[in-house]
């Protein structure tokens, strides 16, 4: 040995004992979760004492270094004879390792005992991690391998410098053995000094991650706003647990440095008992409070000031990002509405309008070889009926039950949509063959057919549908043109549907192009007008004559109403078109008055025109520019256009009435709600369908309908006229039963206002004003004045032979 001298080997083991003393009770101290653990200096305590001594003596005044030094800081039983075991087991191990190397203690040569020190002190630091790292592990309930890479930097640094503390106290030995004394107080002072550096190194890696987190909350989605939150601050402040509990909702979310293991409503209680380290989640003013952070240990923790601060401030960045995390989520939940109410029918949630012309006009363009895409229009019959009967209520519950049955009828891939009103499609789309379209609209028709409850009573509702397939060009705009025109020809047709054919297409731009040629043919006046005169069918005299539009195209010839009526009530030029017709109506009226007939004459209202609040001033300035009173114009609704009843349609008759213009019901009978009408409409007189006056020879049916009108319009103080008179028994037998008045081929065909005149002023045997000879002489007839309405309603200029 180095020393031999029994005083002084006491010496040298009171050194080792204090050495060892100093080394457990000098350490700096980290916490995880709610545990404290200290890194302690006596690896170097153990290395230095087997430089100088045996490993017995190591051994032995280790152990009782340590134990005096745990019982001075009252350390708990177990936990201090897992100190003292554990040290001296380290002192064990790097003895035997000096051992296995053939080194003993001494000083005389020191280089060459370098390399053996240096490996008993990596194998002192290696089975300290061995038995100290599951220990904490399982105390902490800490994964093993995330407990080693935790501070792993640190430690290592730590066993480094030790090691070079350890090489500095063996010179200082070699030099003078007797300075073993002064070897505590510099490891005591190079023990503060590293502590701070420590301290200060563990302080500013704490403000960084404390920036990572901040910086990780800057996002928008609220869930991943809480899970950073949690799983950050678990790992910011070593917390066995992590709860935020928001305000707004009641929503609590708990967790770990893992994973989230709780999301939902607050109130749900906790696993983890222990210490709770509230933080309001409130901004720096503290005027706002969007809920509250805790950290939850499992045992007594205190924060360091060091630790409050951070808690706060995180707290508050959190604050921050919940609040901009809902003001995004409230922005986006906004624009979902919108984007919804944009693309849907607020009334049935089905596709509106505009999600099917996008969606559709997507599909045709990026369709291949998927099948045939085809459009059913669909269109309730009368539906404005139940509004009128029963309120707009109950209307609305009869289109959402239409909804949704077509929304059941229809199959996967279809689109169901609500154009408006009382209008629906379906976009067909992959269909193997066009006429499988037919039969799909059949389907979705059939699903009507069923009455609808509405408050327990049951309701049935028609309607027509229009089958189109997508043509080759004009995309989506022009497929749904197609369905409609199909609609209308099954609607005219009394079918439940049709299926679009362009040779039956009057408005198809193909073949006549009419939509773009109507602003041209208003600006250049092509649209003209032919008379066709009302006749007494007793005298034969004209009483009047009803106006009719004619298209005289300039390549096409002339072109009858029912060719092009229907695309300029959609070409927005119908104010133009009527203001066309009724100035040359009026002027052919005004023509005949000055030659001495003074006749009044009809003319055709579209539906449409009903619907504008300026029609009646309209036609009312035209009646002053021609100076023609109001009564020699008689404005003709077909009752099927009129069933709307809406309020603008009565304040527009009801005006026109007073002012003096006549009105008449014209196809009186093929409606469905005719003598409803006639209690709203203010009429003056009846116009007989040609249907029935074609029929009425050899139909009981429609002589019965002629008879029944005849005697309503008596009753009520109307005028009568009949359509479509062709033969003199039509005349006669309309006269035998009563009816005055009429109109057809047998007096006259369609004619211009000159034409007209001509006949007019040449007459029927010489008479002047009359189109047919009379049934009777003069005097054989007596003369029945008609019945006046109350109110003066019935009030007619159309009288019979004296």
């Amino acid at each position: 040995m180095l020393l031999g001298l029994s005083g002084q080997d006491l010496a040298v083991s009171l050194a080792l004992v204090l050495m060892a003393a100093l080394g457990v009770t000098i350490k700096w101290r980290i916490r995880i979760r709610a545990t404290v653990h200290a890194i302690s200096w006596s690896e170097t305590a153990i290395i230095l004492s087997l430089a100088v001594a045996p490993t017995p003596l190591v051994i032995l005044t280790t152990g009782v270094g340590v134990a005096i030094a745990l019982l001075i800081i009252r350390l708990p039983p177990l936990k201090a004879a897992f100190g003292i075991a554990k040290s001296m087991l380290l002192a064990a191990g790097a003895g035997a390792t000096l051992h296995a190397l053939g080194w003993s203690p001494t000083l005389a040569d020191l280089w060459p005992a370098l390399g053996p020190i240096g490996i008993a002190y990596a194998v002192t630091v290696v089975l300290d991690e061995l038995l100290t790292l599951p220990v904490i592990a399982l105390a902490t309930g800490t994964r093993l391998g995330q407990l080693f890479r935790e501070d792993l930097g640190l430690r290592v640094t730590s066993a480094l410098a030790r090691f070079v503390l350890i090489v500095t106290t063996l010179f200082i030995l070699h030099a003078d053995p007797r300075l073993l004394l002064a070897v505590p107080p510099l490891v005591l002072s190079l023990h503060l000094l590293y502590s701070n550096r420590v301290k200060a190194r563990t302080e500013q890696q704490a403000w960084q991650r404390l920036a990572r987190t901040t910086d990780a909350l800057n996002v928008v989605d609220l869930d991943k706003v809480l899970t950073t939150a949690v799983t950050q601050a678990a790992e910011l402040f070593s917390a066995d647990e992590v709860e935020i509990e928001l305000r707004d909702g009641g929503r609590t979310v708990r967790g770990g440095a893992v994973a989230i293991t709780y999301d939902g409503p607050a109130g749900e209680p906790t696993s983890v008992d222990g210490t709770v380290v509230p933080a309001a989640l409130e901004g720096h003013d503290r005027t706002v409070d969007v809920g509250v952070l805790r950290l939850r240990f499992r045992g007594p923790v205190q924060l360091s000031e060091r630790e409050q601060y951070t808690l706060r401030t995180f707290a508050s960045a959190l604050c921050t990002a919940v609040r901009n995390a809902q003001a995004y989520a409230e922005l986006a939940r906004v624009a979902d509405e919108h984007a919804y109410a944009a693309t849907h029918d607020a009334l049935t949630g089905l596709a509106n309008r505009r999600q099917l012309l996008d969606r559709g006009s997507e599909h045709l363009d990026t369709r291949h070889a998927d099948g045939v895409t085809a459009l059913v229009l669909i269109d309730l019959n009368h539906f404005k009926e139940v509004n009128d009967t029963l309120g707009h209520a109950a209307g609305d519950q009869v289109l959402v039950q239409v909804a949704g049955r077509l929304r059941d009828a229809a199959q996967d891939g279809d689109l169901v949509a609500r154009l408006g009103g009382d209008e629906f499609a379906v976009l067909l789309r992959g269909l193997p063959a066009p006429a499988v379209a037919a039969h799909r609209a059949e389907t979705l028709l059939a699903a009507l057919h069923e009455p609808f409850d509405l408050d327990g009573m049951r309701i049935s509702v028609e309607a027509s549908g229009g089958i189109a397939a997508a043509p080759a060009t004009g995309g989506m705009p022009e497929l749904l043109r197609r369905a409609d025109v199909a609609m209308y020809q099954a609607k005219r047709a009394g079918q439940r549907t049709s299926t679009y054919a362009p040779t039956r297409d009057t408005a198809d731009l193909g073949r006549l192009t009419l939509g773009g040629e109507l602003p041209r043919a208003v600006a250049d006046h092509e649209f003209t007008v032919n008379f066709q005169p009302i006749v007494d069918l007793g005298t034969g005299r004209v009483t009047g004559a009803e106006a009719l539009a004619r298209w005289h195209h300039p390549t096409h010839g002339m072109i009858d109403p029912l060719r092009f009526l229907e695309a300029v009530e959609r070409s927005g030029l119908l104010p133009a078109f009527a203001e066309a017709i009724l100035d040359q109506a009026l002027i052919a009226a005004g023509s005949w008055r000055d030659a001495g007939f003074d006749v009044p004459v009809a003319v055709n209202v579209s539906p449409r025109s009903l619907l504008d609040a300026r029609f009646p001033g309209s036609v009312l300035a035209r009646l002053r520019a021609h100076d023609l009173p109001p009564d020699r114009l008689v404005l003709e609704l077909t009752e099927t256009l009129t069933l709307s009843q809406l309020d603008v349609v009565d304040r527009v008759l009801s005006r026109l009435r007073d002012e003096g213009v006549r009105l008449a019901l014209d196809d009186f009978g093929t409606g469905y709600s005719s003598l409803s009408l006639l209690s709203r409409i203010p009429v003056h007189e009846l116009k007989i369908d040609r249907s029935f006056v074609t029929a009425m020879e050899s139909s009981a049916e429609a002589a019965a309908v002629i008879r029944s009108t005849l005697d309503l319009g008596r009753s009520l103080g109307l005028d009568v006229v009949a359509e479509g008179v062709e033969s003199e028994p039509q005349r006669r037998a309309l006269w035998e039963l009563g009816c005055t008045a009429g109109q057809g081929h047998l007096f006259a065909r369609p004619v211009p206002a000159g034409t007209l005149l001509a006949a007019f002023r040449r007459g029927s045997g010489g008479s002047p004003g009359t189109l047919a000879p009379p049934l009777h002489d003069a005097g054989a007839v007596i003369r029945l004045a008609p019945g006046r309405r109350q109110g003066g309603r019935g009030r007619t200029d159309r009288h019979l032979p004296a």
